[in-house]
């Protein structure tokens, strides 16, 4: 009865300890990110402090994702700090509570945190982050470079009664029913080159593309001017979703799908891959990180050296959002497995917190 009792309160610190840390990030990315926009926004025609702010509001819930762990890793070394501050650690292991079974408590707390964090949280973000690439659009005035998600873009194929086209583009919205800075390379059913199509932005429609200020050049003939410009498609917004959404856009739910359909086009989903096991692998990253706390912050204060460990944590939780970012990126250079990438920051941090947790309550 007593560690039950005692498991609950410890988890009950624990929770309020990372909603108070996850809560103070989101107010300090919000901040950030709206005087971001505000020096960015001077130039919009359309911006407005409350335009700025909405965009703001839908973008901090993504921004908040990359950086939950660190605020878990955050909310559990203060919780064990305080707790031990206030002498509750000695009175809980002189009553015969292990370090292993006030850490339990938390790590199952965490466990659920990510768990929510993936399943209800990720979506909202998801359809958030869109919303906010939508209304940006609107205030920008639909400036190209303004969504630029890449030096590349976007490629997609497609073949139609009149030919093939490839079509690139620089951002796109809406998961793919609206693009910016649109560049079109149309060929023949021959497949010898016929034009070249240079857009503001385009929207699929049902059976063509709609081009909106629209360049055409074509050898041998002057360049013409089109305010709008059909070019005819045989592709669904279903199929160019894999081409053009990218993957902080697609919600954890619907990541499956888009896997299934790139395997079925032939195109790479590596970015989808790594998103969705990134997604699963966050509820164990979060226990991780309560492990690697727990190991540098449950040391007595009358010992002395508590400043030196948590500096050790937070440069531990640092090292590892580095790697984690490394990993990401050889996944998407496809140098990496997208499941190893995932996971490998979670058996690391996990890894390191428990065998230092070890060597300090057993060894």
């Amino acid at each position: 009865m007593i560690t039950g009792t005692l498991s609950r309160y410890f988890g009950m610190r624990f929770l309020t300890a990372v909603i108070g840390s996850f809560a103070g990030v989101v107010i300090l990315a919000g901040m950030i990110d709206y005087v971001e926009l505000m020096r960015r926004g001077a130039d919009w025609p359309n911006a407005t402090p409350w335009l700025l702010a909405k965009i703001s509001m839908f973008r901090v819930p993504q921004l908040t994702e990359r950086i939950m762990p660190f605020s878990v890793l955050v909310g559990a070394m203060s919780c064990y700090l305080a707790l031990s501050r206030r002498l509750e650690l000695v009175v809980a292991r002189a009553a015969g509570v292990s370090a292993w079974q006030f850490v339990a408590p938390a790590m199952l707390a965490a466990f659920l945190f990510g768990t929510v964090a993936t399943t209800i949280y990720n979506p909202i973000s998801a359809m958030l982050q869109e919303r906010s690439k939508r209304l940006e659009a609107e205030v920008v005035g639909e400036v190209p470079s303004a969504l630029q998600e890449s030096s590349s873009g976007f490629w997609v194929r497609q073949k139609s009664a009149d030919g093939a086209a490839i079509i690139n583009a620089k951002s796109s919205r809406e998961q793919g029913a609206k693009l910016g800075g649109v560049s079109v390379y149309t060929f023949d059913g021959s497949g010898h080159f016929q034009q070249r199509i240079e857009a503001k932005s385009a929207s699929l429609e049902d059976g063509y593309w709609q081009l909106d200020d629209a360049r055409i050049y074509a050898s041998g003939t002057p360049l013409v001017l089109a305010d709008t410009y059909r070019l005819g498609t045989n592709l669904t917004l279903e199929q160019v979703r894999e081409s053009f959404a990218t993957p902080e856009t697609v919600p954890f739910w619907q990541l499956p799908t888009y896997i299934e359909m790139a395997d079925r086009a032939g195109l790479v989903a590596a970015g989808y891959r790594l998103q969705y096991h990134q997604l699963l692998a966050r509820p164990f990253l979060l226990a991780a990180m309560v492990l690697l706390a727990a190991s540098v912050s449950l040391r007595f204060f009358r010992f002395g050296g508590v400043q030196k460990m948590v500096l050790s944590g937070i440069a531990a939780g640092f090292l590892l959002f580095v790697l984690s970012k490394i990993t990401d990126d050889m996944s998407k250079s496809e140098l990496m497995s997208p499941i190893a990438a995932a996971w490998a920051p979670v058996l690391v941090g996990g890894l390191t917190g428990f065998v230092a947790l070890l060597f300090q309550e057993d060894g």
